[in-house]
């Protein structure tokens, strides 16, 4: 195609160059040698377009002849790209064919495997039938045989069936309470073995580092006398001198039979304290009357003063205590003059704060922190006397006027239990508070309080079946139940004295622990004669 494009190219320009010499050949005709060259440029120029013309037909054939050899040569070239791809095709219609019959042998198979499954099957539930009746038939020849021999056993025992198997649930509970003793026993070894060792040191090597002292105080102070006659101006013309002392001071002042003394009665320590010191003044003086008296309690009120901010200090140096307000130090040397059961507060105090160091230093936690706490628990008690309510809720608004640090105000506010210990130092402070509460000589109680929490333990063990006597000893430390060996085995020993424990625990009050000893003794009596 390209060559006969070449071709007409060629003829359009022949003609062109053709029509442009006859249009110079009649322009310049009337010129005769133009004419000539005229002439001759055309039959130069047919010559060319003659020549042109062959070369044109012989393009146009020699561009047939390439264009046929070409189509021949595309028809060829298609035939073998059809045959190609009819061959992929038949190619990939045998492999399809193939897999199709791979997967009809696989089907078949799973077919014939299916048939045979569902035949066993068939034949296993036919055993399990015939099993089911053998065992159906087994079943009540058993029900037969088990029905036959209890009756021999009812005519050889001599046991109905409903008396059999009352005596048959009783071997079972006695067995299930050995069981259940056997099991308690268990637990409470286990915990013992992971707990006592460790709880026995840290709480032994706390009473060991601080085994301080205990005073026990009354509520009543004595003066000593130079000698009766004292006593008489001492009351003054018509009591003068006495009631003077009494009304500034609100202690009472007993003149009795006793040689040589007088007993100031009062609830508060530091309003007897003051008295007495006054009155010791005013002995040593000699001069009794009532502005005297006045002068020497104004220096009486100083000298306690004093000697509550000493007290105050020694407290915060002895338990290494830092940063605690002046005010808060004035209401711990308030708790020198106040008691506890006749346990010196401070002192308690400053045993707590001790001991709470001791127990969070051998626990890893914030020794410093912990005698704090321990040091402000009873800060209440400095205001009792003097503001309503519980020491416990006295103590955490002091501590909150006086911001102190939240933990510590919540060991405070939890060392009675009267909220949920939510701190390990809160636990601690509880821990120690026990401690110095519970030890030996710490602390004494009313006689009346006294007589009824031994008979309450002793009435809290009576009341269980199976208890013959039982005895508070040890000032209720320890309380000794006799049982009727009879009605209580020692399987059931073990479960009456937990029970004993957990109703102890849960109705009475009581310092430090109480030991349950139960004994079960059997005695056999006869007679020679």
């Amino acid at each position: 195609m390209e060559i006969v494009i070449v071709c007409l190219v060629a003829c359009v320009v022949g003609l062109a160059a053709v029509l442009f010499t006859n249009h110079i050949a009649t322009k310049n005709g009337y010129e005769k040698g133009v004419q000539d060259g005229i002439q001759q440029r055309k039959q130069q120029a047919e010559a060319e377009i003659g020549s042109a013309e062959k070369e044109a037909a012989r393009v146009i054939h020699d561009a047939k002849k390439e264009a046929e050899q070409q189509k021949k040569s595309a028809l060829v070239e298609a035939k073998g790209e059809i045959y190609k791809l009819r061959s992929e095709a038949e190619k990939e219609i045998k492999d399809q064919r193939s897999e199709i019959s791979r997967l009809e042998r696989r089907v078949q198979q799973k077919e014939e495997s299916l048939d045979k499954k569902l035949d066993n099957l068939e034949r296993k539930e036919e055993g399990v039938a015939r099993k089911q009746k053998n065992v159906e038939e087994t079943l009540a020849e058993a029900e037969a045989i088990k029905k036959s021999q209890m009756e021999v056993l009812e005519r050889i025992s001599e046991f109905t069936r409903e008396q059999a198997k009352e005596y048959i649930l009783q071997n079972l509970e006695n067995e299930l309470t050995h069981e259940k003793a056997m099991k308690v026993t268990q637990y409470e070894q286990q915990i013992k073995d992971e707990c006592e060792e460790k709880a026995r040191n840290y709480i032994s090597l706390a009473i060991a580092k601080c085994a301080s002292d205990q005073v026990s105080e009354t509520a009543v102070s004595v003066v000593p006398l130079p000698n009766d006659e004292m006593k008489g101006r001492i009351i003054g013309r018509e009591g003068r001198n006495i009631r003077t002392l009494e009304t500034l001071t609100g202690v009472d002042l007993i003149i009795d039979d006793t040689p040589e003394a007088i007993t100031l009665s009062c609830f508060d320590h530091v309003r007897r304290e003051v008295a007495r010191i006054a009155l010791e003044k005013l002995i040593a003086d000699g001069r009794i009357h009532p502005t005297k008296i006045e002068e020497m309690v104004e220096k009486a009120k100083k000298e306690v003063e004093h000697r509550i901010r000493q007290e105050g200090e020694r407290a915060v140096l002895e338990t290494n205590v830092h940063g605690i307000n002046n005010e808060m130090i004035k209401l711990l040397g308030r708790l020198y003059y106040r008691t506890s059961y006749r346990q010196n507060v401070l002192n308690h105090s400053i045993e707590v704060a001790k001991l709470c160091g001791i127990l969070a230093s051998e626990l890893g936690l914030d020794a410093n922190l912990a005698r704090r706490a321990g040091l402000l628990h009873d800060i209440g008690k400095a205001l009792t006397a003097e503001i309503e309510g519980s020491h416990v809720q006295i103590g955490v608004d002091v501590c909150k006027k006086y911001n102190e640090n939240p933990e510590v105000i919540h060991a405070v506010e939890a060392h009675h239990n009267d909220i949920e210990p939510r701190t390990a130092i809160a636990c601690i402070v509880q821990a120690a508070d026990a401690i110095s509460a519970a030890r030996p000589a710490a602390r004494s109680e009313n006689y009346e309080n006294y007589i009824k929490r031994l008979q309450k333990l002793e009435s809290i063990c009576s009341s269980y079946d199976g208890v013959e006597k039982c005895y508070a000893l040890q000032a209720g430390r320890e309380i000794r139940v006799m049982v009727v060996p009879e009605k209580i085995n020692d399987e059931k020993m073990v479960l009456i004295a937990r029970q004993i424990a957990k109703q102890i625990e849960t109705e009475m009050d009581y310092p430090g622990q109480i030991k349950i000893n139960l004994i079960r003794e059997s005695r056999v009596v006869d007679y020679a004669k």
